[in-house]
């Protein structure tokens, strides 16, 4: 099983302390997370891409090669690329340069994106939504495929009559992940195409989720792919302190407060410490608590799944950077070698 860390580089005011934190404070602190997290055997660091001001990520591949010169082995993704709204070549060449940078540690996650306003921001009709997404993720992989790319073109592409696409990566592909949120068609998508395929699970109960893994390998196997070579990952929320207790406390008040901004604006009701509690459960999409914790719903978790690979996002809104520091150093120290021990 790999194990890893995600975040969007959140920005704004800690909600207990009052203290600021602005995009150069975050990005500064973001390369030593990544840092700390190769230093204590992570295997994964992904980034987010967002064009919103409580966010400093806009541009992963560029803070992930800030991050290459200070790793040696992590792998280094984004978490996700908003592919729809962006230039595949572009996105293939500055992962292909990141992969350069980091002797060969590059991925991409490619997803439509949990927001809308990069939508407007580079001039794209949301009408388009599903097909931009479609169009330009075929294009991504067909210049991972070769040197000289030649394409037709489509409704959001445009025609290349046999370019070069410079520089290649150091890997003989770059990994493309497809990223879902819980949607079936895209599930069965990625399994149609060979992707391998990262599920977010934000709420409620994980296990719920079990069949559109079914689904993805099934989907794989119809279209002729080998659904064993296929890998999965699951992408959830989560955070690590020597205890419960300490855990939830750290936590609770920074992920509520990005939680019910995020509500206001598409009409959620307002979260509670009791639903969070809850949700902290054995059956709930929480992942937080003591290293102990953790293990066992990790493994619980793995033996519905069957996953690959566990992302979670621990650095979720505003709160002491020191904390998160140790919330990766136990991450990395004391709960991946319990859960490596356990699934080799």
């Amino acid at each position: 099983m790999e194990l890893g860390l995600y975040t969007f580089g959140d920005v704004g005011t800690d909600p207990v302390t009052g203290a600021r934190v602005d995009p150069a404070l975050r990005l500064s602190q973001l390369v030593e997370e990544i840092a700390l997290a190769d230093e204590v055997g992570l295997d994964v660091f992904g980034l987010g891409e967002h064009h919103r001001p409580d966010y400093a990520v806009s541009a992963p591949a560029v803070v992930l090669a800030a991050a290459a010169g200070r790793t040696r082995r992590i792998r280094l993704s984004s978490a996700v690329t908003v592919l729809s709204s962006d230039d595949p070549i572009r996105v293939f060449q500055q992962f292909a340069t990141l992969d350069n940078l980091s002797g060969g540690r590059a991925e991409i996650i490619a997803g439509r994106g949990s927001f809308i306003e990069s939508f407007p921001l580079f001039g794209h009709d949301l009408e388009d939504y599903e097909d931009l997404f479609e169009e330009k993720l075929q294009l991504l992989m067909a210049l991972n495929e070769g040197e000289v790319i030649r394409w037709p073109g489509s409704t959001h592409t445009h025609a290349i009559p046999g370019r070069g696409v410079y520089p290649r990566p150091v890997q003989e592909r770059l990994p493309i992940w497809r990223a879902v949120g819980g949607s079936p068609q895209s599930v069965a998508r990625a399994g149609a195409l060979g992707l391998p395929m990262a599920l977010a699970i934000i709420g409620g109960e994980p296990a719920r989720f079990a069949p559109l893994f079914d689904l993805y390998r099934k989907s794989a196997a119809q279209a002729g792919q080998e659904p064993s070579a296929l890998k999965t990952s699951l992408n959830v929320h989560g955070f690590v302190a020597e205890t419960s207790q300490q855990a939830a406390d750290i936590i609770y008040p920074a992920q509520a407060e990005v939680m019910n901004r995020i509500g206001r604006e598409r009409g959620w009701g307002p979260t509670s410490r009791a639903q969070f509690d809850a949700a902290r459960g054995p059956g709930g999409a929480q992942f937080v608590g003591s290293p102990a914790e953790m293990v066992d719903k990790i493994l619980a978790t793995h033996e519905i799944f069957g996953f690959d690979r566990l992302l979670i996002q621990m650095a979720i809104g505003v709160y002491d950077h020191a904390q998160l520091m140790k919330a990766i150093e136990l991450f990395g120290t004391r709960v991946a070698p319990e859960l490596r021990r356990a699934t080799a």
